[in-house]
């Protein structure tokens, strides 16, 4: 066996999130300012944090300081116009029902409301947009852009992102100041392939410090988009990577320090699919738009202002409510969307972007259908299911097979993930088809799944999860600043094999994630998982005071200057100190 390793735990001092970050923190982190534009981060000011920058103060405000109260951005604001514009949204017939799991696709309608673009990169901007109520019309759904790239001449696919704030009528009547990717509220959604090279230029139009991390992505640390690799206000930062894992689905949000929360509830979401040219993939709908959706699903706090909300306080505040958003649409306002395709199966890649409840998709009349993909990789084989629970933060990809004989509806029931959430169940889509014959049957097998040999892990080691009050904890450090990560830090190498054992004393539910690579879970409370959770897994549920023990092998990436992440990707608690920092080395 590995040697035993224990994280430290240190007796120091840490407070609860508030909306300036502490000078600590802003002195050991790596920042892309605007005089770093298309550069990224370079500059090295300590040993690990390259690009460091502390001659202004770091705020959480996605607006302007005028905007942090009542503020409304101006509409009919003027932007300059980006090299390219996303294409408009794909309109699909929908209409309305009540009952269960967020499948909506108005996704990327939401964010056409006001941009208001508060800090500007040399030669980005965005277009005129006036505030409107994105998918205002019931039975009107909206599938998420898919964002067009261009090639440059090394044979790079180069797409570019603004982060951009706006107002966004969620609840009825109400405006809300919001945020996007290339809109005001939510983003496009990129479709890649194994083997591409990708190039993503992203500018920060926000008024605070923020950064894009690829959920789930097999990437170097340096592009990887952690609270490393920040954006100043106005800055671009292009990060270049290889598409390097098989078919999946990711997803793209920011990762600042104890801003995370606020900047994916406030609409910083996009979906990354990734393809491959594997007979399991070819197998599964694949034309999106016609037979492939994306589905993003928010049980979001907001108060009875339009006030979206991303703390502890804000959940128990008596004006809090907890809407259910579609793709950007609120099923309770806007009805339950219906879904028309001429296809007798289709696939939905499945998010749940909430950043503290818990999500579970059910069909409305109980039959069962068919889970493909966890949130890493396709599924060994097709797996019959009658419901899909997700915790914030993973993925799923299920098949609905339905014909013209009888339409389809999704629901998703809500359980709440923190201090207080939302509940209830609301039906999502009612999928509706224009096929007359039935589809194939799927193949057998998807892809090939191999356990990871664990009978001499190069070390096994104790994740402990705990809290004091709103205070969290990874092995007794509160992740609320580098530095004070750095003193508990992971370090393996390239090529280990490693046995973790997450125990949570908090009696709280908690999603768990890593970066980088995916891991095996090896037992849940002392059993051997079933169903998804015994393939290859990202991010898992918690729950509480239980233990899990999960196994990865660190492949293909080193670096002796950036950290990957480890943390509870309910984000209310990442922001309140459940991070940790994980370097693979080469030696």
């Amino acid at each position: 066996m590995g040697t035993q390793i224990h994280g430290s735990r240190t007796a120091q001092e840490f407070h609860s999130w508030t909306p300036t970050i502490p000078a600590t923190t802003r002195d050991s982190y790596s920042r892309c300012t605007a005089g770093d534009a298309k550069s990224g981060i370079r500059r090295r000011q300590s040993r690990r944090f390259p690009n460091v920058s502390t001659s202004e103060p770091q705020t959480s405000s996605l607006a302007s300081p005028a905007m942090t109260k009542q503020h409304r951005p101006a509409q009919n604001a003027v932007h300059s116009t980006p090299s390219r514009q996303p294409a408009m949204p794909l309109p699909v017939t929908l209409s309305s029902d009540v009952a269960g799991r967020p499948v909506s696709r108005r996704v990327m309608l939401r964010g056409l409301g006001a941009l208001a673009l508060l800090g500007t990169a040399a030669g980005a901007g965005l277009p005129l947009a006036t505030s409107a109520r994105a998918a205002a019309a019931t039975g009107t759904l909206t599938i998420p852009t898919l964002l067009e790239s261009t090639t440059d001449s090394t044979g790079t696919l180069v797409y570019t992102l603004a982060m951009q704030a706006g107002t966004t009528e969620i609840l009825s009547g109400v405006s809300s100041e919001t945020a996007g990717f290339n809109q005001a509220f939510l983003g496009p959604a990129i479709k890649v392939t194994k083997g591409d090279t990708v190039q993503m230029d992203i500018t920060n139009n926000l008024s605070a410090v923020s950064t894009v991390h690829w959920h789930g992505a097999h990437i170097p640390p340096s592009v990887d988009g952690g609270p490393q690799n920040t954006i100043e206000a106005g800055a671009t930062f292009s990060p270049s990577f290889e598409i390097n894992q098989d078919a999946c689905t990711l997803w793209f949000h920011p990762h600042a320090l104890t801003t995370t929360a606020e900047q994916i509830a406030s609409g910083l979401v996009g979906m990354l699919i990734v393809d491959d040219d594997s007979a399991g993939a070819a197998a599964l709908p694949n034309d999106y738009g016609t037979d492939q959706f994306p589905l993003i699903i928010q049980s979001l706090p907001i108060s009875s202002a339009g006030a979206i909300l991303s703390t502890t306080a804000g959940l128990l505040a008596r004006t809090t409510s907890f809407p259910l958003l579609v793709n950007g649409s609120n099923v309770g306002v806007d009805g339950t969307p219906t879904l028309t395709v001429d296809a007798s199966r289709v696939r939905f890649h499945i998010l749940n972007a909430s950043i503290t409840d818990i999500i579970t998709i059910s069909v409305s009349d109980g039959s069962s259908f068919t889970q493909v993909a966890s949130d890493a990789a396709l599924l060994s084989a097709p797996l019959s299911v009658t419901s899909l629970q997700l915790v914030g933060g993973e993925r799923a990809e299920i098949c609905i097979d339905v014909t013209s004989a009888a339409a389809v509806t999704l629901q998703a029931t809500v359980t709440a993930g923190g201090a207080r959430g939302g509940s209830g169940t609301s039906q999502i889509v009612t999928i509706t088809s224009t096929a007359t014959s039935a589809a194939a049957s799927l193949p057998d097998s998807l892809a090939t799944f191999t356990a990871l040999d664990v009978s001499s892990p190069a070390a096994t080691r104790t994740i402990a999860l705990s809290n004091s009050g709103n205070t969290m904890y990874i092995n007794g450090v509160a992740g609320i600043s580098m530095t004070a990560m750095e003193a508990s830090d992971i370090m393996t190498t390239l090529g280990a094999t490693e046995v973790w054992t997450i125990t949570n004393a908090t009696g709280l539910t908690h999603s768990f994630h890593l970066h980088d690579v995916p891991f095996q879970v090896q037992t849940i409370d002392g059993d051997k998982p079933t169903g998804a959770y015994a393939e290859w897994k990202d991010t898992i549920l918690i729950g509480p005071n239980s233990t899990n023990v999960i196994a990865m092998q660190f492949t293909d990436y080193a670096d002796n200057d950036y950290y990957y992440m480890l943390h509870c990707h309910n984000a209310i608690h990442e922001d309140e100190g459940m991070m940790a920092m994980l370097m693979v080395m080469s030696s």
